[in-house]
């Protein structure tokens, strides 16, 4: 009997190889493939008769095979299969390649739906390897309808040599357990956000009859998202009003004195934002706080600016960062900031301990960190140092801080409730240390206060005076040439270049060995005579920190990435940021992949490259008004040099009702919502601080505290 944790392998036709390409996409269970979710739909409600078949339009032919034969190719040694199908106004002749056993599925006169692109051939029209279907008759008793080519069809995330088809396939297999998975919303939550239950949302997002049905599968899956999102946040935020955290004293003295030390000018922004920080963190309830500001805006010297005056007040600083060069970065920079004062900074990463020692002088070598600091254990250096600076090694270590008073947060503002706990655990004191989360995806003020109802927001919305705008141009097939050239002349001139590649689809033959591809490109036939290095997710921690290390120190003049990767160092010699395959990114994530050059003196240029074309927006039909899109979004990207600007413009592009979304670095993972989905967050607050205010505990309904705390776990291994 099917239940919901069936394993993948005990379903019809799921073979150990099928069962293995499965589990790469998550699917191990028959619940996850009911909660695998379909990311667009070929819309083949309506049947076209052969006669106003058009060349280049995807459309659904039903009709009758009149002819069926298999023939080989001499020329380009390949097994052919044509049929001739009519429906009464005309005849079109169907072709399919290396496929010869469609001849043994279909015969002659039987009626077949068909559906796939209409392309002309010598002024004939035909379809090349349509996706096909038998239609049978549909009786009383039941039979089989048009699941792959009628109708509004799913069409999911791949991986190599899976179909859409076999997911479909699978998917209408176990689509009757639906019946066994829990509705965890309360039935007042549903009814005053007039939502469909949980059953049938599953049952419409994989086999809608209209769009309306999608519509409203959509929002009640896009809700859930949302509203354990809010329900999180709204218990965060009642329980640290009833803790308490330490108040921290402002030192007004040694913050000018620290400020007026630095080697640039503080922005009103930044300023406003620490002041706002440091007001925060006096009172004695727990901060918690999300930092916002753009690539380059100086978040990190504000963050300093708290981290400061904790030490000051005698106790300790954690600043926490997603990768070890970043860390191995922060922890330069920070070192160097407060060389002025008597404070001790650590660094805690699976492969570096490192603690500052006044017996030193700072260096700008990294090669030669080893030899200036003095080298301790976890446990040493989180006793002894006043700031420490590290990974989530930090947390998942058996080490305790001395006294803790903040935790700075980088690129990471959904820092869960357990490894916040956990901080505290750590921590010799019984007060709850403030949370300073800081993140470089611009959204607007809105948007983010609705997201994080637990957060206070301060924003950096203004850039440094001098720092010079990146020259950014859209660089069509056509002018690559002209590009490369121009890439060599900056490297002769000392400087170095990124090189960023697309993860295009998890079934997509680029994705991890595009880099490969490009990487190999570049070094053997485009720049053989420059040094370059590659990152890519399949290398090991120690293999990435050796090649960054090594482009930071400018043995390496190109480094070519996915964009999976961190590479969110501050490289100052780096000029050129080069994006492959511009159009599959979003406006946030390019945006942000420019603000890794211009951290200097130098111009700096971003050259987006796009097989995309002034003549292919032309065309006719869908493809030409996302092609005018996606060439609109890039000029957007050109003009304007705003974080804040481009989100509102993403928003504009986008719009809430798409049924699916970009993915937003740095966000909780949505299958179905996403950041534009204003009014359903709203929705989704508003019912959540309801219930919380009802019951803080949540015992009043179980289904949702379980499913709550699956979220949670789920959110945290990630």
């Amino acid at each position: 009997m099917l239940t919901l944790e069936t394993d993948i392998i005990n379903i019809t036709r799921v073979g150990a190889a099928t069962a293995k390409k499965l589990k790469k996409l998550g699917i191990a269970t028959a619940r996850d493939l009911l909660f695998y979710f379909p990311f667009r739909y070929d819309d083949f409600t309506k049947v076209t008769p052969i006669k106003d078949l058009q060349a280049g339009s995807i459309a659904n032919v039903v009709g009758q095979i009149d002819l069926l034969q298999n023939k080989r190719s001499p020329r380009r040694r390949m097994n052919i299969t044509e049929a001739l199908i009519t429906d009464g106004t005309e005849t079109l002749k169907v072709i399919w390649f290396n496929q010869p056993f469609i001849a043994r599925i279909l015969k002659v006169g039987d009626r077949v739906s068909l559906a796939g692109k209409v392309d002309e051939d010598y002024g004939s029209l035909t379809m090349n390897s349509p996706v096909y279907e038998k239609i049978y008759e549909i009786s009383n008793a039941g039979g089989d309808s048009a699941v792959h080519t009628q109708g509004l069809v799913p069409n999911y995330h791949l991986t190599a040599n899976l179909s859409h088809k076999q997911v479909r396939f699978l998917i209408k297999q176990v689509i009757g357990s639906v019946a066994l998975v829990t509705d965890y919303l309360p039935d007042t939550v549903k009814k005053n956000a007039k939502l469909i239950s949980l059953g049938e949302a599953i049952k419409n997002i994989h086999f809608p009859k209209d769009n309306n049905e999608i519509k409203k599968a959509r929002e009640r899956l896009a809700f859930d998202e949302l509203f354990l999102v809010q329900l999180q946040s709204q218990l965060v935020k009642r329980n640290l009003e009833l803790s308490l955290a330490p108040a921290i004293k402002f030192y007004e003295a040694e913050t000018k004195t620290f400020v007026d030390s630095l080697p640039f000018k503080l922005t009103d922004a930044q300023r406003k934002a620490a002041w706002e920080i440091l007001k925060d963190i006096e009172q004695g309830q727990p901060m918690s706080r999300l930092l916002e500001g753009d690539v380059g805006s100086g978040k990190t010297v504000v963050a300093v600016i708290a981290m400061l005056n904790v030490v000051l007040n005698g106790q300790q600083a954690v600043f926490m960062v997603p990768t070890e060069i970043l860390a191995r970065q922060h922890y330069e920079t920070v070192s160097r900031l407060l060389a002025g004062f008597d404070v001790k900074t650590g660094l805690v990463t699976r492969t570096n301990k490192l603690m500052s020692n006044d017996k030193f002088p700072m260096t700008n070598q990294c090669q030669n960190l080893n030899d200036k600091k003095l080298k301790l254990d976890s446990a040493g250096i989180v006793e002894k140092a006043d700031i420490i600076i590290g990974t989530q090694a930090l947390i998942q270590d058996d080490i305790k801080f001395r006294d803790l008073g903040l935790a700075v947060i980088d690129e990471q503002h959904r820092f869960g409730v357990e490894q916040r706990k956990t901080l505290m655990e750590k921590s010799g004191a019984k007060l709850v240390p403030h949370l300073l989360s800081m993140t470089a995806t611009p959204i607007p003020r809105s948007l983010a206060l609705a997201m994080y109802g637990d957060l206070s927001l301060s924003v950096i919305d203004e850039m440094p005076k001098d720092r010079k705008k990146i020259i950014t141009k859209v660089v069509p097939e056509e002018k690559r040439q002209l590009a490369y050239e121009f890439i060599r002349e900056q490297i002769r001139a000392g400087r170095q270049v990124f090189v960023i590649c697309p993860l295009i689809d998890i079934s997509d033959k680029l994705g991890v060995k595009s880099v490969e591809e490009e990487y190999k490109k570049l070094d053997k036939i485009v720049f053989p005579e420059i040094a370059m290095g590659k990152l890519h997710g399949r290398l090991k921690s120690a293999e990435k920190e050796k090649i960054m290390s090594e482009f930071l120190a400018g043995k390496i003049k190109i480094i070519v990435a996915t964009s999976v990767v961190e590479v969110g160092v501050d490289v100052p010699n780096a000029s050129v940021m080069m994006i492959e395959g511009a159009d599959r990114f979003g406006l946030a994530q390019l945006h942000q992949f420019r603000g890794r050059v211009g951290r200097s003196v130098h111009q700096s240029y971003c050259f987006l490259f796009t097989q995309l074309n002034s003549r292919q927006a032309n065309l006719t039909g869908q493809a030409s008004s996302q092609a005018d899109k996606t060439l609109a979004r890039l000029a957007a990207l050109v003009k304007y040099h705003n974080g804040f600007e481009l989100a509102k413009i993403d928003l504009k592009f986008r719009g809430p009702g798409e049924v699916y979304g970009l993915e937003q670095k740095g966000f909780p993972e949505f299958k179905m919502a996403t950041l534009f989905d204003y009014d359903l967050m709203k929705k989704a607050r508003e019912e959540a601080v309801k219930l919380i205010e009802i019951d803080p505990s949540l015992n009043s309904w179980s289904d949702l505290k379980e499913k709550l705390g699956e979220w949670e776990r789920g959110v945290h291994l990630e």
